[in-house]
């Protein structure tokens, strides 16, 4: 049985996918990080896919990694630990290298592995109940490969203290530092979060995509590299369908 479910919307041309354990809060295990590598695969190929949203079914988005498996890795020793937290990293430079944006849509808790998979996301979109963190230092446990992430997303000293400090904030505070790009009331977040993905799937599919790969492509770039990869881009972007017809829409106006 599918540990996911995934719903295509022609009309807007938003892939929703979600994560489907409720019953042990959408936690992460082999199975279901192979199934979304999958799925993220399928949604690139798609043509009809413009958005991805990473959503949980149940009360929580995802409580993180799943323990079980984890014990188990340990007991099999340290090669097959690096394997397990491995799978979980190429999800992550693969969310990271797909040419359409990925928005992850976060009720309830998004906690540890949970919280560090909403934070891979290029756009993260919670209600304003929903909690997030890093408690792994609790369990003498660390955040590894979302520290490439999070250092990025809100900086060292945030960083620093959700990965040391091991407490849970909320969403408002998460937008404060960068972690969430838009908060809305949880009653409301089926709807706002909607109307963010429609909105954010009307814009030009390879303007986002040329973005989204320019945006990541000079991360940690000197100056003059990514200006010189921004000029690629632009020179690139100016030969696209959408760019040509863009421009000529302004034009005739004037």
């Amino acid at each position: 049985m599918s540990q996911l479910l995934i719903d295509v919307d022609d009309a807007t041309g938003v892939s929703r996918i979600t994560l489907n354990r409720p019953e042990r809060r959408n936690a992460l295990n082999g199975e279901l990080l192979a199934e979304l590598k999958d799925a993220l695969a399928l949604a690139e190929a798609d043509d009809r896919v413009r958005v991805v949203a990473i959503q949980g079914a149940g009360p929580d988005f995802c409580a993180g990694a799943d323990l079980a498996e984890i014990q188990e890795a340990i007991e099999d020793g340290v090669m097959a630990s690096l394997a397990d937290a491995e799978a979980l990293g190429e999800l992550f430079i693969l969310m990271r290298r797909l040419g359409k944006p990925v928005v992850a849509v976060v009720q309830g808790r998004a906690l540890a592995g949970g919280c560090g998979l909403a934070s891979a996301c290029d756009l993260v979109v919670a209600a304003d109940d929903a909690q997030f963190g890093y408690p792994e230092v609790k369990l003498g446990f660390v955040p590894a490969m979302v520290i490439a992430i999070l250092r990025r997303a809100v900086g060292e000293k945030h960083a620093f203290e959700l990965a040391v400090g091991g407490d849970s904030i909320g969403a408002t505070r998460a937008q404060e530092i960068g972690l969430v790009n838009r908060v809305v009331p949880a009653g409301e977040l089926a709807q706002g979060a909607g109307a963010y993905l429609e909105s954010l799937a009307k814009r030009s599919a390879t303007a986002v995509a040329l973005t989204k790969r320019l945006l990541y492509a000079t991360d940690g770039a000197s100056f003059e590299s990514a200006i010189h990869v921004g000029a690629q881009a632009n020179a690139l972007a100016r030969m696209t369908e959408d760019c040509q017809a863009g421009i000529r829409r302004f034009l005739d106006k004037e």
